[in-house]
């Protein structure tokens, strides 16, 4: 177990995992500053839970519920009522836990403002040997840290977000990087895609949403305009040309896979 920094904050951080040995200590090593860290871990079969208890974590075992149910239940385990969550790809920059034990020294003095519910932070994303720090890669806020008396996880399977439970609240922004180091090969990135494509898609089926010619067709393409044009993405080189092209793309399949879906539906 390696020994805790200097005047650790009481703030605990969560994070859930699944076979995450390969990336999992780069983000405890950022978090030693917190004087709680949960790992809600998916039944691991490689040295997950190792480094995880190795680094000072309390381990919770609990099978997979969905991005958003998972990432709840792993805050309903910490100690403190503000949580910090993270991914296990997922470190923080030193400016951003400069920012985080500033915040929490206000909030033990009670200095904060009593109508803050959390904070977004800009993450940056690691993308084919570059970050990307234009077009949709940056700076990608991202609601990580808030009261969980204020705000908790949605229940979406995936691209779930962090929202806000009584009115009169709000989020602010805090400076630093939230950097997010996957080692994916580009392979392994659009399987990953592939399957989140699919688990968007079967939602907006549910709900019956059939999507039309041109959303398919002119969706994609706004967006590529917007991200790569208009927010200047060709200044990341070709990753940022690629990233946007998936992204582009996966926008175009997933309506694809929607009319799929329904049209199977009403042969029934």
């Amino acid at each position: 177990m390696n020994s805790a920094p200097p005047n650790p904050v009481a703030l605990s951080a969560v994070l859930i995992t699944l076979n995450a040995g390969s990336q999992l200590e780069a983000a405890l090593k950022s978090l030693r500053f917190c004087d709680d860290i949960v790992i809600v871990d998916s039944n691991s079969s490689d040295n997950t839970v190792e480094i995880a208890t190795r680094h000072g974590a309390r381990v919770v075992q609990q099978s997979w519920l969905g991005f958003g149910p998972q990432k709840q239940f792993a805050v309903t385990q910490a100690r403190h009522d503000w949580v910090l969550c993270l991914d296990a790809d997922e470190r923080l920059s030193p400016e951003l836990e400069h920012s985080i034990r500033a915040m929490m020294l206000q909030a033990g003095h009670g200095l904060l403002p009593k109508s803050i519910a959390g904070f977004d932070m800009p993450r940056c994303n690691y993308f084919l040997g570059r970050y990307l720090r234009h077009g949709e890669g940056y700076p990608d806020y991202s609601r990580r840290l808030f009261n969980r008396r204020l705000a908790n996880w949605s229940d979406d399977a995936v691209h779930e977000k962090v929202e806000l439970l009584p009115a009169g609240f709000h989020f602010e922004k805090l400076r630093g990087d939230l950097l997010h180091e996957s080692a994916e090969s580009l392979d392994s990135y659009l399987v990953k895609q592939n399957r989140y494509t699919s688990i968007q898609a079967q939602a907006l089926a549910a709900r019956g949403k059939w999507p039309s010619a041109g959303k398919m067709t002119l969706s994609p393409l706004v967006r590529f305009i917007k991200f790569y044009v208009a927010r200047k993405g060709f200044l990341d080189g070709w990753p940022g040309l690629v990233h946007i092209a998936i992204g582009c793309f996966n926008r175009f399949i997933k309506y694809a896979k929607v009319r799929e879906l329904m049209s199977k539906q009403r042969e029934k």
